[in-house]
């Protein structure tokens, strides 16, 4: 039976269709993504998994090997152009996650 002594979860995070609209990104499927498996992660540690660690993917909109520019993967949206960076409704969930130190 595997045993792990720690879990580390690394680089976790989802693709979007990320849109800036009026100065706001609600990117509502990438916090129902997160919602889901922070949930599962929270149930495995219930269930006695040694989750040690939890690292979001990514913090900024970046370029990535397989979609260039082209796909936006971070929870604050980079405007390419002026490097502007704007946090997405993803940023002020997570924020708020980390603040309760509570998944509800």
């Amino acid at each position: 039976m595997w045993q792990p002594k720690a879990i580390y979860i690394s680089e976790n995070g989802t693709v979007a269709a990320d849109r800036l609209a009026n100065g706001h990104v609600e990117d509502a499927e990438r916090v129902m993504y997160l919602r889901t498996y922070l949930g599962q992660i929270q149930r495995a540690t219930a269930e006695g998994y040694p989750v040690k660690g939890y690292f979001l993917w990514s913090l900024l909109d970046n370029f990535e090997w397989a979609e260039g520019f082209t796909a936006r993967f971070g929870i604050h949206y980079t405007d390419f152009a002026t490097q502007q960076r704007i946090p997405k409704l993803s940023a002020a969930w997570f924020k708020e996650l980390i603040a309760r130190n509570a998944l509800v």
